[in-house]
């Protein structure tokens, strides 16, 4: 059974303008918002109405599009698009793709509906791959939002997770709550109750304990770049779990398309980490929780290092263990 079929997709292009579902909203409210200029767009990016790595790059790819609007620009705009979040690849990657179309003089639209299309086919492909390093019974422990909200398909690491239930494998999905934003309790927990899953929502300095009590039998978890090396980043909070992960001999797990990888990037020394707004730490729902002047600290990812990574899923197979040389072989790989 699809059960992406009938609902809201996290992004999609319709008569001239993106259009979003804005994950700020849920899970209260399933609303789509109306992106018809760049303006817009960008502003919705930073705000994560929309998120997740490979949905940025389709939503950059959209961009492109309402760039159009002032051809005479439509480099700058592009640029603008690109730089929204500076950490996840995809965003530029999408940008970049759509843009060649351009400047060949295609479709833009065209081109993001091919780019959107080989994620949702990246996604079933992660999954079915992802399902083999499942054990059966397996309680999964997973940080942040990895579905259908971060893709055009079923996403990456919760693909991953969705596929073990369906087939019988899944005894209990753990769900990080994942502050400050809470993309784990807000967002994962909606999709996996829309699914039917068997989870629990835990706060994110719980998860030592459930790996001290032999609770956890895999971290499954998404990226939003990687390096050369198998550097690996993700939402903040990802590190630490690596950490637990390997203190207890538990296989940590990253899925994540091949767009995703940036050969470019040699280690994790050179990735640009997104720091957002003190008001995300210092206030919770609007209302503020720490003392006027005090300072905080909010990186949006940090970096796991190859070495805590036992294995890299991606739509053309599985690298394990997770080197430059398994990485480089992912991308000669046919898809």
């Amino acid at each position: 059974m699809d059960r992406r079929a009938n609902r809201l997709p996290a992004v999609a292009w319709r008569d001239g303008a993106v259009e979003l579902l804005d994950q700020t909203r849920l899970p209260g409210e399933e609303t789509v918002l109306r992106c018809a200029d760049v303006d817009s767009l960008v502003e919705a990016i930073q705000r994560l109405v929309v998120r997740g790595a490979p949905a940025l790059g389709v939503a950059g790819a959209y961009g492109v599009a309402l760039a159009l609007s002032d051809p005479a620009g439509v480099e700058a705009a592009a640029e603008r698009i690109a730089a929204a979040r500076p950490t996840a690849v995809n965003l530029r990657r999408g940008v970049a793709h759509a843009l060649a179309a351009v400047r060949s003089g295609g479709d833009p639209v065209a081109a993001a509906d091919a780019f959107a299309a080989e994620d949702a086919a990246a996604s079933d492909a992660m999954a079915a791959y992802g399902l083999e390093l499942v054990p059966a019974a397996a309680r999964v422990l997973t940080h942040c939002n990895t579905g259908a909200l971060v893709s055009a398909g079923g996403g990456t690491a919760y693909a991953v997770a969705r596929a073990a239930h369906d087939a019988g494998r899944l005894a209990r999905l753990w769900v990080d709550e994942t502050r400050p934003l809470l993309q784990g309790a807000r967002l994962t927990a909606w999709e996996a109750a829309r699914d039917g899953l068997p989870y629990a929502v835990l706060p994110d300095n719980a998860a030592g304990s459930l790996f001290a009590r032999g609770e956890v039998d895999v971290v499954l978890v998404g990226a939003d770049r990687i390096c050369a090396d198998g550097s690996v980043a993700n939402k903040v909070g990802t590190y630490p779990l690596a950490v637990l992960a390997r203190a207890h001999d538990v296989p940590f797990v990253v899925v994540a398309p091949t767009s995703t990888i940036d050969l470019a990037t040699a280690s994790g020394d050179g990735i640009e980490i997104e720091q957002r707004g003190a008001e995300e730490v210092l206030s919770y729902g609007g209302v503020r929780v720490a003392p006027e002047g005090a300072a905080a600290y909010n990186p949006a990812f940090d970096v796991t290092p190859p070495h805590l990574v036992t294995a890299l899923v991606t739509e053309r197979g599985v690298a394990r263990p997770v080197t430059e040389e398994t990485v480089r072989g992912l991308l000669s790989t046919d898809p």
